[in-house]
């Protein structure tokens, strides 16, 4: 069984060719990186995994249903979330609220205000689980406007888990961090790996190389190999179109 797999997926802008025929069998609770080059069409590929951008051709399953025809709401209500797709964060709420809130529209099509928010148990719980997941427990009363960056980009996580994801589909989520935000997030990702099924697309190799168990290279649009850390590393083809010709060391 896959957790997610496409078939033949293809995307184009007029005559350009942005995803050629992409097939990806990722399993459940593994953590599949895709690599490339800039413009290799990976953040076209994560947007059509999502429902954000219709292909042209080619299909998508999702935990052997097919979502190909499903609108990005759709496919976040059934377990396969963008991390940012739930909603923007709130600036002027707390940090537990704007987690809380997320969890609330992952199980209702429109927001409730008039219930109180913070009282149903079931939202409270959820939300301090993701607070806790993502090490922002001692920030759940903090304003979200007055957060870092890269716990901004925590918070955003946190947002995703609280409602229920089967499968995270992160793109780059370290960009624009310092060495120690990164270093966060990885150790993040590192607790979450076999508890959710994960599409990573990140530059960072080093954190590439250090979270997935296996590893997707696309280039102009297409797959050239899928592989192992050490299979990719040790790749003749990837290393002279993509990681140079020492490969990566790790």
């Amino acid at each position: 069984m896959s957790a997610l797999r496409t078939s033949e997926l293809v995307k184009r802008y007029g005559g350009i060719l942005v995803t050629d025929n992409v097939s990806l069998d990722i399993r459940p609770g593994e953590l599949h990186a895709i690599i490339g080059p800039n413009g290799a069409g990976k953040t076209t590929l994560i947007n059509q995994l999502s429902g954000e951008l219709a292909s042209n051709s080619g299909g998508i399953t999702f935990n052997d249903e097919d979502v190909t025809g499903l609108r990005i709401d759709q496919r976040a209500r059934c377990g396969l979330l963008r991390s940012y797709q739930i909603t923007s964060i709130f600036e002027q709420f707390t940090v537990r609220e704007n987690v809380t809130l997320a969890a609330l529209g992952a199980r209702e099509h429109g927001f409730r205000f008039w219930r109180p928010l913070l009282g149903r148990p079931d939202l409270a719980r959820q939300a301090d689980d993701a607070l806790a997941s993502c090490g922002l427990a001692e920030h759940a009363q903090a304003l979200a406007g007055n957060l870092a960056y890269g716990q901004r980009r925590q918070l955003e996580l946190a947002m995703a888990l609280a409602a229920q994801p089967k499968f995270l589909l992160l793109d780059e989520p370290m960009a624009g961090m310092s060495v120690q935000e990164s270093q966060a997030v990885v150790a993040l990702l590192a607790s979450l790996k076999g508890k959710y099924s994960i599409l990573l697309i990140e530059h960072d190799m080093d954190a590439v190389f250090t979270l997935a168990d296996r590893i997707t290279v696309l280039v102009y649009g297409k797959v050239i190999f899928t592989g192992t850390p050490d299979e990719i590393r040790h790749h003749p083809e990837v290393k002279t179109v993509y990681l140079g010709e020492e490969g990566i060391e790790a």
